[in-house]
């Protein structure tokens, strides 16, 4: 019943981030409208409990599945070892990368794979925008993935150098996140101006590329508001049909010192996601 997946639900909440009050809040809320809740674990009500939870975290997500007949968990899992060959039958979510009007270079990224797969094929769409007079950074079906990953991408545009761009603060550690040191010349020329495409539907990491770019100024952010979902999450098994993405960690942009949590990413050209294209294109010729 409804009332035993909040039980368990607000139980990992209270375990597993770091002690916040936007956390405990979350659970105090979470426990006043469903603990006495006695009806069947249905899509419709894990869709309910999400709109709740929406103001305190947009990162809990609830998948419901009306087959699903394991146990619950009773230690977080942790996320599986990415399968290489899945990752490379996306080519790690590089979607496109195309000369556009001309001499300006989009690269779609769709998701961002573990950077130990997915950095042979993120060198090679930047190789094929090298020359490129402006970079269309397509992130509008960006729905996230692994950290390193944003930082690899990160420094290929702010630079040769590491530059710090957040914290993320666990329940018993902190950690930094920085770009990585590259050999000289292999960053995009900082005369190159990058335009970065956003949608309602990028999410997670894709919120954080877009936010750490947008903060340091390097890039141009068109397109829509994103829907601020900042927290480290990991899953947990909260009933025999529910899977549960629920946080562990929040981050502090290193420039900022706050996030794009509950706020999103808010565009310097806001406009359609499916006009983002072409506002892109005058963003970078202006």
């Amino acid at each position: 019943m409804i009332s035993d997946l909040i039980d368990r639900l607000t139980g990992w909440l209270r375990r597993l981030p770091p002690p916040h009050e936007r956390f405990e809040r979350l659970a105090t809320v979470l426990e006043e409208e469903f603990g006495g809740r006695r009806d069947p674990i249905t899509a419709a009500a894990c869709a309910e409990i999400e709109r709740v939870a929406w103001p305190y975290a947009r990162h809990l997500l609830l998948h419901f599945d009306p087959a699903g007949t394991r146990t619950p968990d009773e230690v977080a899992p942790g996320w599986p070892e990415p399968d290489p060959a899945v990752v490379g039958l996306s080519a790690a979510q590089v979607r496109q990368v195309s000369r556009v009007d001309g001499d300006a270079c989009l690269i779609r990224v769709d998701g961002f794979d573990a950077l130990r797969l997915a950095q042979p094929y993120l060198d090679g769409a930047f190789a094929l925008a090298r020359g490129a007079t402006g970079i269309l950074l397509d992130l509008r079906s960006n729905g996230g993935g692994f950290p390193e990953t944003v930082a690899y991408i990160a420094g290929r545009l702010l630079g040769d150098r590491a530059t710090h761009l957040s914290d993320v603060t666990y329940r018993n550690h902190a950690r930094q996140w920085w770009t990585p040191d590259l050999p000289d010349g292999t960053a995009v020329p900082a005369d190159v101006p990058v335009a970065v495409l956003v949608s309602g539907r990028t999410f997670s990491s894709g919120e954080a590329l877009a936010y750490h770019l947008r903060e340091r100024g390097r890039v141009t952010v068109v397109g829509e508001r994103t829907p601020g979902a900042a927290d480290h999450i990991t899953e947990i098994r909260l009933a025999p049909t529910v899977v549960g993405q629920v946080p562990i960690g929040y981050v502090t942009d290193a420039v900022t010192g706050a996030s794009w949590e509950g706020s999103g990413v808010v565009p310097h050209v806001e406009c359609p996601a499916a006009d983002a294209v072409s506002a892109a294109l005058t963003a970078v010729r202006s």
